[in-house]
């Protein structure tokens, strides 16, 4: 269990603490609600959280396999549904590996990525598109 303690500053603007670390993370509602989007929105954070979530696990199995995965790099793009309730519509998400594409590990590093529990946590309305290029 991990607590985080958030506090509503006022202004559509909200501080976040990590408990175990002290980290603290902001947040404002976007531009196109009403703020000012000075920082991440809500949602752009669990836009955030699949894609670190990805390669976090990608990482983990990495190097458990002695995988050198330095310089992977993920963008994630957020699209806000058109219709009410308002929410996220559509992820897409491109991984850059920094592998060849015949790397004898890819499938598990796929499976790896797509097992990630942000993953497994999404709203099954949530369009996904996970797109691969492996560059090495």
């Amino acid at each position: 269990m991990v607590e985080i303690q958030i506090q509503y500053e006022g202004d559509l603007h909200c501080s976040a603490t990590h408990g175990p670390s002290g980290t603290v993370l902001a947040t404002d509602a976007p531009v196109d609600n009403q703020g000012r989007g000075e920082s991440f929105s809500p949602t752009d954070l669990l836009a955030t959280s699949l894609g670190t979530c990805m390669s976090t696990i990608m990482g983990i199995t990495a190097k458990r396999k002695e995988i050198a995965l330095e310089g992977l790099k993920v963008t994630v793009k957020k699209h806000m549904s058109t219709d009410t309730p308002r929410r996220i519509g559509r992820l897409e998400v491109d991984l850059e590996v920094p592998l060849a594409a015949d790397h004898p590990e890819r499938a598990l590093l796929e499976a790896a990525a797509l097992a990630c529990p942000v993953h497994h946590s999404l709203h099954p309305d949530i369009v996904l598109e996970i797109r691969w290029h492996w560059i090495g």
